[in-house]
């Protein structure tokens, strides 16, 4: 153990070797059963006598907090014995926690910062019925494959892990992406348009970095996914919300100094509903006459149930306006940090620089590995084994919505993703954050649509069931029916 001690100040050497390693233990710096070095180490490294080492571990000994065994070493001891720095006071030490930095309380972030905290919503607790949103079902991931194609990553002889890689990604894998998301989604892409991301959200960043100066606007759809705006604003961005309707955003309604448009055409989060084509027109024309740039996130398009896809804003584009940005958080596991990013020709050198600015480059046995996962027709399958569960959970839960819910809720006609949104009909004397609350306690976990508004929240509920199992949808939205009728007096 290379254990640090400072004999800076004044004292007995010997004493402050004591305390800086009795500090350590208390801490939980130094935990139940470790070795301490040999005194004859410790004081080659201290430049002091064995002797003054020696007098330390004594004492420490003699007190119970260390013990020795003959020919193995200096052992901590097990021992629950309080903090003799804090008997005075009569507080018992504790133990187990290392110790925090100092709270640094004349240090503080930009007053902006304090505004994104206070706005974040964090993640709740882990429920028994889970019906939040952006949750893929874990099990349904072939993990023991997956294990297999990163241990063939780390045995490969052409994996170099002293060195950096190309920022972009791995080659096979901007390769596979390309070949994927053309057949499967009609995007327009080669290998070299393809920047791998560390999920979506890091793609997001590039993108801003790279084209949000301080001041500028972005337009945000309105309700819409929170993080981005977020993002965007902590960029120092002026982010501004756009209406979505039953076409998706609302063109005519953008603000005409927009630099650049965040939206989900293929399925609006959190309403659902697909982006008309000619809305889809009417966006490319607006960012070509404003001098624009649209991003165009498509989440969760792969997982779709009925009706022919849209083609991509991406695809549509003959400018180079549009920045695609995919994730393979819903397709696979957001754990595993997957996304990519489709560059235009003039944005390349920017975006691939401030990537390396960041993180350089993401997990290169993880991107490898997709790659086989992809090329030898792993994912497909797996989507389509998920797409027919993920089917067969919004079957349940819309037919649940629509025959027990009508008098409270009307949802958002949807066929794509894990996720439906249902409003609150007009003139029903409910408030929905005291039904997901009430819900929560009771061990079933869904969104408030208002969480997703920047301004005039509409009142209604967002369910995901990529979670959610089939046979416990229906005792969920019993638990929510409830809520609703104990809501309503």
């Amino acid at each position: 153990m290379d254990l640090h001690v400072s004999l800076a100040g004044r004292g007995d050497l010997a004493a402050r070797i004591y305390r800086q390693i009795l500090d350590a233990i208390l801490d939980g710096r130094l935990r139940r059963g470790e070795r301490l070095p040999p005194t004859r180490e410790l004081a080659r490294r201290l430049d002091v006598s064995r002797n003054t080492v020696a007098v330390a571990y004594d004492r420490l000994t003699a007190e119970g907090f260390l013990h020795a065994r003959v020919g193995a070493g200096t052992f901590v001891a097990a021992t629950d014995r309080p903090d003799p720095r804090r008997a005075v006071s009569g507080r018992p030490g504790r133990r187990g926690a290392v110790r925090r930095a100092p709270g640094g309380s004349e240090v503080t972030p930009r007053p902006l910062w304090e505004q994104i905290v206070a706005e974040h919503v964090p993640s709740s607790p882990t429920t028994a019925i889970d019906f939040r949103v952006g949750n893929p079902d874990p099990s349904l991931f072939p993990m023991q494959t997956w294990r297999r194609l990163i241990g063939r990553q780390l045995r490969h002889s052409s994996f170099d892990p002293g060195g950096y890689s190309d920022p972009a990604g791995h080659a096979g894998l901007r390769a596979a992406i390309a070949r994927h998301i053309g057949l499967s989604r009609s995007v327009r892409a080669g290998a070299e348009d393809i920047m791998v991301t560390q999920g979506a959200q890091q793609a997001l960043d590039l993108i801003g970095r790279v084209l949000v100066e301080p001041g500028a606007t972005v337009a945000v759809e309105d309700p819409g996914y929170r993080p981005a705006r977020l993002l965007f604003r902590s960029l120092g961005a002026r982010v501004v919300g756009v209406p979505v309707d039953g076409e998706g955003l609302d063109v005519a309604a953008l603000p005409p100094g927009a630099r650049l448009v965040y939206t989900t055409p293929s399925h609006q989060l959190p309403l659902g509903v697909p982006m008309s084509l000619p809305r889809r027109t009417a966006l490319l024309d607006w960012a070509a006459r404003h001098g624009a740039v649209v991003i165009e996130d498509d989440y969760d398009s792969e997982f779709r149930y009925g009706d022919r896809p849209l083609e991509p804003l991406q695809s549509l584009d003959r400018q180079g306006r549009v920045l695609y940005v995919g994730s393979f958080s819903k397709t696979m596991l957001p754990g595993l940090r997957l996304g990519f990013l489709v560059t235009p020709a003039s944005l390349r050198p920017a975006l691939h620089a401030a990537r390396r600015l960041t993180d350089y480059h993401g997990d290169i046995p993880a991107q490898g590995a997709l790659a086989r996962f992809i090329d030898e027709g792993m994912l497909s399958r797996h989507v389509r084994r998920a797409r027919r569960e993920y089917g067969a959970r919004r079957d349940l839960l819309l037919s649940g919505l629509t025959d027990r819910f009508g008098q409270w809720l009307e949802v958002v006609p949807s066929v794509a993703g894990l996720h439906l949104c249902a409003r609150l009909r007009a003139g029903v004397p409910v408030d929905v954050d005291e039904v997901v609350a009430a819900a929560l306690r009771a061990g079933v976990a869904v969104e408030s649509l208002a969480g997703y508004h920047l301004r005039e929240p509409r009142p209604g509920l967002v369910l995901g069931y990529g979670a959610v199992t089939r046979d416990l949808i229906a005792p969920g939205l019993r638990v929510l029916l409830r809520c609703f009728q104990e809501a309503a007096g």
